[in-house]
């Protein structure tokens, strides 16, 4: 019965307020229309700094981009709290970052994993016991980290899942040597 419960409750939270909103909708579609087809999209296309588009920012992301903050700017006018859109609080894009702060916070976690990995190579004895397992969940830090930062970069589906299921690769390894060290 609870599979079923889980499936109808996945069809009516399928959006966040923010993206529900008629002037979200109607302003990105606007923006679409005018400038992502024809000759402005190639007007964009040639206007969009590399950065922009090495990182995969397309016409249509800096629609949403532009349109959310638009409508953001609405609703703190009428006095309304800020929305989420598409499951996200809005940030302010730095360059191609998309969540700076935690982009930087996740890539710093990240060179402080790499660097302990380091230490403990040059510090532990590779006879010892759980040299391996801890060798294995350092790298398996790293990897999340990377990960992280890459989605607080560049939020996309496959960033996003890379980022959740690493993060949940770290709990399921700190479960496992917790286990092995007792």
């Amino acid at each position: 019965m609870a599979p079923f419960l889980v499936l109808f409750l996945a069809g009516v939270v399928a959006a966040s307020r923010g993206d529900r909103e008629p002037v979200y909708r109607d302003c990105v579609t606007l923006c679409e229309r005018n400038n992502c087809t024809g000759s402005r999209l190639t007007d964009f296309r040639a206007e969009q700094p590399l950065y922009m588009r090495v990182t995969g920012w397309t016409c249509l992301d800096d629609c949403r981009y532009q349109c959310m903050w638009y409508t953001v700017s609405l609703y703190l006018k009428e006095g309304h709290e800020v929305p989420q859109f598409h499951g996200k609080w809005p940030f302010s894009r730095f360059l191609f970052f998309q969540e700076p702060a935690s982009a930087l916070a996740s890539f710093l976690n990240g060179v402080a994993s790499l660097l302990m990995l380091l230490r403990y190579r040059s510090s532990v004895p590779s006879s010892c016991q759980m040299y391996r397992t801890c060798l294995a969940f350092s790298m398996v830090s790293v990897n999340a980290w990377f990960w992280s930062t890459i989605f607080h970069t560049r939020d996309t589906a496959l960033t996003e899942k890379m980022d959740y299921f690493c993060a949940s690769s770290v709990i399921l390894h700190s479960i496992y040597l917790c286990c092995m060290s007792a």
